[in-house]
């Protein structure tokens, strides 16, 4: 197998690929119907961050919509960390997946389909690089309604995302660079990849109906109350991102990140604020304990699977 070191791996049928060269047939229901789930980790310095929860949520998320694969979840993270080590990554985002397949020939029912596991890791992802981090985000708080969760379980990682794409391009249209959805009480909800924190009086406030539970949400709301901020997860109004002292978006693609424009309305005084940052350095200073992350055993790619 040929790649080029560093631009990533994907695990395709068990086989290890480039990325270049991954592919999904066309009739599987991932492709034709949305009909997947998957999750997303990082690797930072070597190391996995917080491994363990993102495969607790894929799991959780295979059985709520009835997927079976060949693999436990030993066997997954052996893979994560074979395509993470062969592909040479000290800095990467990484992706498991799996999809409803194709059913029988001529059958619309799901019970005939076979899942696919597919995986892949690729140079980590910013959603806001460090020098975007600087200066923060401009956010629009979007006129477009998330799907509701009575319709599709936003705890379940999917890829029903024309909602925020439309929410993307309206930002573009008014000037912003990305944008959050909202409910039909007009509460925030979620964005493209990430959630929401607004800070008032040093306290921190996050939606929790209608959101992805993120694990790096998690590690937020765990860094401020260990800080003895309180932590209220619930309805948060468009107004009350509006009028924040501070607010940030979190995601495993670039962490805690902060906002300092919203719907072209500056932010406190439109530099990333105290609590924001102490957040981040807080988060990524997590990367380091043992009790988060696991290395990496780059002496390993190529090698023999444990788990099977």
């Amino acid at each position: 197998m040929s790649s080029d070191p560093g631009a990533g791996l994907a695990l395709i049928d068990d086989e290890m690929v480039p990325v270049s060269e991954a592919r999904l047939p066309i009739l599987d229901w991932g492709f034709l119907h949305s009909d997947a789930t998957y999750d997303v980790a990082h690797v930072w310095q070597g190391r996995f961050f917080r491994l363990d929860d993102h495969l607790d949520r894929f799991s959780a998320g295979m059985e709520k919509l009835r997927m079976r694969i060949p693999h436990d979840r030993d066997a997954i993270r052996d893979r994560l960390h074979d395509l993470v080590a062969a592909a040479g990554l000290r800095e990467a985002y990484v992706e498991m997946i799996c999809t409803r397949g194709q059913p029988q020939a001529g059958s619309r029912d799901p019970r005939t389909c076979t899942n696919r596991f597919l995986a892949f890791a690729v140079p980590f992802i910013w959603i806001a690089d460090p020098a975007k981090q600087e200066t923060g985000l401009h956010l629009t708080i979007s006129r477009m309604q998330r799907i509701p969760p009575a319709s599709v379980d936003p705890a379940v990682k999917n890829y029903h995302w024309l909602d925020m794409v439309q929410a993307l391009f309206e930002a573009y249209d008014r000037g912003g660079e990305t944008a959050i959805t909202v409910d039909a009480h007009d509460h925030v909800v979620e964005g493209p990849g990430f959630n929401l924190f607004v800070v008032r009086d040093g306290d921190l406030a996050t939606p929790a109906i209608g959101v992805l539970p993120g694990v790096t949400r998690r590690t937020v709301m765990e860094i401020g109350r260990a800080h003895g901020r309180a932590v209220d997860a619930g309805p948060v109004s468009a107004e009350a991102v509006r009028s924040a002292d501070e607010v940030l978006i979190t995601s495993t693609a670039g962490g805690v990140m902060p906002v300092t424009h919203v719907d072209g309305t500056v932010i406190g005084d439109g530099t990333p604020g105290p609590v924001t940052r102490a957040l981040r350095d807080a988060y990524w200073a997590l990367h380091e304990d043992p009790r988060y992350s696991l290395a990496v055993d780059y002496e390993r790619a190529g090698g023999d699977r444990d788990g099977d």
